[in-house]
């Protein structure tokens, strides 16, 4: 039973990785992959790690995982969807086209910042995550969440 219920939580957390991963702009297959190759690490060392941090514990891994990846095959795809940017609202079609090209020059320059500032910036104005839960997520202190959130939109921003 116990057994059972370790499984919900893991495929549930698996889950919120997964969806993460898309949220970053992951293409639905390098998710998958990551997704899977996470698990697999999960349950090589499920009993050192502490209940309280296995998200975090899960998106690290599953990050790293990519990243390393990506660094293995030169690069680093950011596939910002576009049509996530654009507020869904009735208007006129040129503030359509023009959202569509600032969302443009946005992903653009994004995909030109290192993967942990495209990845702080996303965690912070994408997902709203606070610095708190960032500072958690990623295992450092806020005042360095925050620094380096200054930093990251300083690059944004010469982009």
């Amino acid at each position: 039973m116990n057994d059972l219920n370790n499984n919900k939580v893991l495929n549930s957390e698996l889950n919120i990785v997964y969806r993460y991963l898309l949220k970053l702009g992951v293409s639905k297959e390098d998710a998958e992959d990551v997704v899977q190759e996470t698990a697999y690490k999960y349950l090589l060392y499920y009993d050192s790690i502490k209940t309280n941090k296995i998200r975090s514990w899960l998106i690290r891994v599953a990050l790293n995982f990519y990243y390393d990846q990506c660094r293995k095959q030169n690069r680093y795809d950011l596939n910002v969807n576009l049509e996530l940017l654009i507020e869904e609202k009735e208007a006129l079609p040129e503030e359509v086209i023009l959202k569509k090209e600032r969302n443009t020059e946005v992903g653009d320059a994004l995909s030109r910042l290192k993967p942990y500032f495209q990845e702080i910036l996303l965690l912070k104005y994408q997902s709203g995550l606070s610095y708190n839960d960032i500072s958690k997520l990623l295992d450092i202190n806020i005042s360095s969440v925050k620094t380096n959130l200054f930093r990251a939109r300083k690059k944004l921003e010469k982009a």
